[in-house]
Parts: C-alpha cells; structure tokens; sequence
C-alpha cells in the first residue's frame, strides 16, 4: 500500500522548524494559518531574534518552493494542490508570510518540477532586494539536498558546510524520522539573471542550507484496526513511501505493520538487487522507503512471481505501471490521476486503507452467502433426488406397494416436489443468502486461486446430508404403511402426507446447518430475523398444504394428527443433530481449524 492518504490522513502540518541555530515548533493544526512559534519541547515563546530570522527564511523558502494555493471558503481553510506544499504554505502564513507579502518581493520566472528521480523541485523567482541576481529556492528530501549543498546560511553568515556539519544535520533528520514526522530541507543559491536555464542540472548544485522542517501526517484514526484486521485474514500489509526510512519505519511500527525497530528496505538498496535477491527480500520485509515507481513495479512483480495475489494502490501518473502490473490496481478516488485511475482495476473513493479492508470483508461475506446458498439448495435437492430414487428400488422393504397394478410407485408425488422447491424451498434460501457477516470471516485463510466454490468435501457433506434425509422420510413412511419392515396401519396417502411433512421439515432443518461447514448450527442462531421468518413461512406454507381442503386434491394429502406432527419433526430433526455431530468431530480433531487456517500463516508484526 502507498502510505500517504491511505494509511494516513493526508493532512499534512509543519510541527517543527530545524535551523542551526536551533529548534522550534509551530501549533495549531489542520489547513487554518494560525499559531503560534515556541521554543521546542519548553514551549516558551522564542526571543532570539537570529533564531526567528532563520525560521522566516526557512519558511520563506517553502513558501516560494511551491505550487499550493490556501484559500478560505465560507469561514473554511481549503487547499489547492499538494497537501505537503500547503503544510509550508500554511506554516508560512501563521508567521506573517502570506501571498501579499511574497508578491511585494519576489516573482516567480522558472520552475524545475520534482521529480522520484531528483526528490527535489524548485523554483527561480526575482528579488526586489537584489536586482542584478535570481534566487533558486531548492525544497526536497534532506539527504538528497544535503549532497547539493556547499555552504550553510547561519544568521547573517554563509558558512561553508563541513562534513562534521552535515553529518549532525543527517543526525537530525534521523531523529525527526523517529518522531514520524517527514522531513524536508530548504536551501537557496543566488545566480546572475542571464545564466538561469531550468534545463541546466547545475541550477540546484551549490546550495546554501537554511534550514529543514518537520511534517505530521497522522495515521488514520482506523488504519490501526484495519492493518491487524488484514494480517488476522492472512492479508500481508506491505508499505511503500517515499518518506525518509526512519520516518517509514515508525509509521509503520505504530501502525502494527512491522515490529518497533525493524528497518526500512530503501529505494537505493532495491537498485542493487538482482531478481533473486529481490524476492527474497519482498519475502522477508514489509517497509520500504524512499522508493520510486519503478521500485514499486519490480516489488509487484517480484510479488507475483512468488505467487502471491497483488493489490496495488497508488495515485500518481508515474504508479500507472504498478497498478497494471498488480492483480488489482487500486487508485485513489480524491487524489488520483485520471492516468492512474485508468490503469486501475478500482477505484477508493475515500482513499482509505480501511475501506480496502472492509471491501475484502464484504466480498468474503459475500462469498460464504454464495456457498450457504449452494451448500442448502444442493443438500436438499440429493435428499428429494435419493428419496425417489431408494424409495423405488427398496419399495418392498418399506410397504411401498401399488394398488392399481402400476409397474412401480413412487414415495412422493410430482406435485409435491414440485411444492418443496418451488414454495417450501424459496424462502429459506433467499433469507440464507443475505446471511450476517459471520464474525469469524476475517480470521481464515485466504482462499487460492484454484479453489472451487464446491469442493470435494462439500461434495461428501451434500450426500451424507442428503442420505440422511431420504432414511428419515422413507422410515417414516414405513411407519406408517402395512407391509414394510415396521408395519403400519395407514393408506398410501397418509403416508405420502407425513413423508411429505418430514422431508419438508428435513430441509428447514437443513437450512441451519448450511450456515457453516463447521461451526454449530446454535451459534449466532438468532442472528438472521429473515430466516427465522422464511422458516416460519415454509413451515405455514406445509400446515396449510396438510390441512386446506383443495390443497388436500390439489398435492394429495390429508389431514394428520399432533402426534404425528410430532415423529414428522422429531424424525426431520435428526439431520440437524447428525450434521452437528459431524461437525463437532470435525472441532474436535482439529480438523476445522487446520482447514480455515491451511495455507495461512498470520502476517503478525515480527522483527526484520
């Protein structure tokens, strides 16, 4: 997952501004200009009047380093453009650098766009102040300024930058990093008007160093949950970003991804990597910074090669590789590209990490709908297709004997089947489809590519469910009927009627027990009030059919008494308790959990 805006708000705030002559930091929150500037970790308002300057022109190269735009709406704060930028232009304003006071002094006439590449932008803008000279405001990845930078602005001095300097600097983003605030460094150069060309690299080498800033993106409040809830589901949650590494590496422990202190794998060490070094790596780490989209197509398809099912999110044009490339591309609703979102499969309206989360929860509920659906329908139609078929082959056994010199005769008539799948049958199964999310969902293994929707165990269930039924429904015909091997009294039709009965009550019974492949028809038993109600209205369906006079001509029943009521349902209730006591084997034996968990190892935070 891409962090920013998924994983975190995508509010950015200037918590604190880095100079050499010391630390301070900015309150207020959110996209509103108003704060106020103390004095780190005291919080006492700061005095030193070459510290405050040192934060004006640090803030002050922000500002001009940018393409945000604040603007108030009906008393709301709203930005335009890069929420990163806005943090600057933003902070800028909360010390009295707003869009009027820029303009006064300066004008932009050239831009050097970022890029993953450089991790810099910067802009060449005119100065009032100096009329023979240009400014280069140079914003970027503090690392990778550094590096450009010669010399450092301290007060009123340029000083040259030494590498005890710079390396104490480095020592400060480190610890920035910590706090998981992402970093950027400002530097300037002044270069004569006529020689600027925005084509020339050497416009952003030999920098001076101002100072660097400190950015909060908070983790979504449900990022959190949603992350745990993921790796609970066998879902590994892999963070990309282009954050310092430090800074990655503590969003990403805070956010249960990986173990506190695991380090971060950066862009630069992916760049030396063959493809077997690098599929070990995506195997073993779960962060990585610094990284550019070609990075993130390569950890893709390293990913797939490994057989893994990918899903990408991302925003940007340059990401539109990756999201192809991934099983499924997500692209972002609110900051996405029309490019990116092209590229994708689907598309985050809220840019959310926790909808991705919820989404697979639904679909797997879904999913488990789809089965009962199956699982209930398929049971019930082998115990009506067996309770036919052995009817007539042992119809001696069971004093299943034609009267009319028939050549064979048949336990239940076509109407009556016709009335169980058509009546009967319909209520339940649509009330199971729209079963609750079971709770227990989110903690199985994924399912792999390659599996059916009906496998060779649910294959074994359907006919011992289906046997079950067809014994139950001929024994009760059996009793009832003279000649069988329990001798009864009755005529044919009231035999059919209480076969006809207990197969019915067979399938509202079995309606239960194809809620889960394991778990006990008991548990959650109240949780669907829809199929509580389907159950009651099939069972009606059934009272009206034995009762209602041309219902009786109409599917050849008659009226049957309490007690024989009773044997109907005590007799169908045997395919619940069967089903349980398979079930509770399956539990027993550990064979249920090894199933939900096969192929899944939990992706709990571990360190690296």
């Amino acid at each position: 997952s891409d962090k920013t805006g998924t994983l975190t708000k995508n509010e950015m705030t200037v918590r604190t501004i880095v100079t050499p002559s010391g630390r301070v930091d900015l309150t207020g929150t959110g996209y509103t200009p108003a704060g106020d500037m103390v004095l780190h970790a005291t919080e006492s308002p700061v005095s030193d009047p070459v510290l405050i300057e040192e934060v004006r022109r640090t803030l002050l190269g922000g500002a001009l380093a940018n393409n945000a735009v604040l603007e108030e709406r009906d008393g709301v704060w709203a930005i335009l453009g890069d929420p990163t930028e806005a943090a600057l232009v933003v902070a800028a304003r909360k010390i009295g650098l707003g869009p009027d006071e820029l303009e006064q002094r300066f004008r932009r006439i050239g831009e050097v766009p970022f890029s993953s590449d450089r991790k810099l932008m910067s802009t060449i803008q005119t100065d009032v102040e100096s009329t023979d000279t240009v400014a280069v405001i140079a914003k970027g990845a503090p690392d990778v300024l550094l590096a450009r930078c010669t010399h450092e602005r301290v007060g009123d001095e340029i000083v040259p930058l030494s590498d005890a300097r710079r390396n104490v600097i480095l020592a400060g983003v480190e610890g920035l990093g910590a706090e998981a605030l992402r970093t950027l460094g400002i530097a300037y150069r002044r270069i004569a008007e006529e020689h600027f060309d925005t084509a020339d690299e050497a416009l952003e080498h030999e920098l001076i160093f101002v100072g660097m800033v400190g950015i909060i993106d908070p983790p979504r409040p449900e990022a959190q949950a949603a992350v745990v809830t993921a790796q609970q589901a066998g879902i590994r949650v892999i963070m990309i970003t282009g954050d310092h590494p430090v800074t990655a590496a503590t969003i990403a422990a805070e956010l249960g991804i990986v173990a506190p202190g695991t380090a971060a794998i950066t862009g630069a060490q992916l760049e030396q990597m063959g493809d077997d070094a690098l599929l070990a790596t995506v195997r073993a780490h779960s962060i990585y910074a610094r990284v550019s989209p070609e990075h993130k197509l390569r950890i893709v398809q390293a990913l797939r090669a490994d057989g893994h099912v990918v899903a990408m999110t991302g925003d940007g044009v340059n990401d539109a590789p990756a999201l192809k490339q991934a099983d499924i591309g997500v692209a972002m609703g609110i900051t996405g590209t029309d490019v990116s979102k092209e590229a994708a499969d689907m598309i985050l309206t809220d840019d959310n990490f926790a909808t991705i989360v919820a989404a697979v929860e639904e679909g797997r509920s879904i999913f488990d709908n789809i089965r009962k659906f199956l699982r209930y329908l398929i049971s019930s139609n082998i115990g009506e297709v067996l309770t036919m078929f052995l009817g007539v082959l042992l119809a001696t056994f069971i004093g299943l004997v034609s009267e009319q010199g028939e050549f064979f005769i048949v336990p239940l008539l076509a109407t009556q089947i016709l009335w169980i799948n058509l009546l009967t049958d319909a209520a339940p199964a649509l009330a199971v489809g729209v079963d609750p999310v079971d709770p227990t969902v989110m903690k199985r293994a994924p399912r792999l590519r390659t599996d059916r929707v009906i496998n060779r165990e649910m294959w074994l269930s359907f006919a011992l469910t289906g046997s079950v039924m067809a014994v139950v429904t001929l024994a009760v015909m059996d009793f009832a009927l003279p000649g069988g091997m329990v001798p009864g009294d009755q005529d044919m039709v009231f035999a059919r009627t209480l076969a006809f009965t207990t197969l019915v009550f067979c399938q509202l019974f079995n309606v239960f027990n194809s809620r889960s492949d394991y778990a006990s028809a008991f548990r959650y038993l109240f949780s669907n009030w829809l199929l509580w109600a389907a159950v009651a209205l099939s069972a009606a369906l059934q009272v009206a059919v034995v009762y209602v006079p041309f219902l009786n001509q109409a599917f050849g029943t008659r009226p049957i008494g309490l007690q024989d009521w009773v044997v109907c349902i005590a007799m169908a209730s045997l395919v619940l308790w069967v089903d349980e006591i398979k079930k509770f084997a399956l539990r027993s034996t550990g064979y249920a959990d090894r199933r939900r968990h096969q192929r899944f190892q939990p992706q709990l935070p571990a360190r690296q």
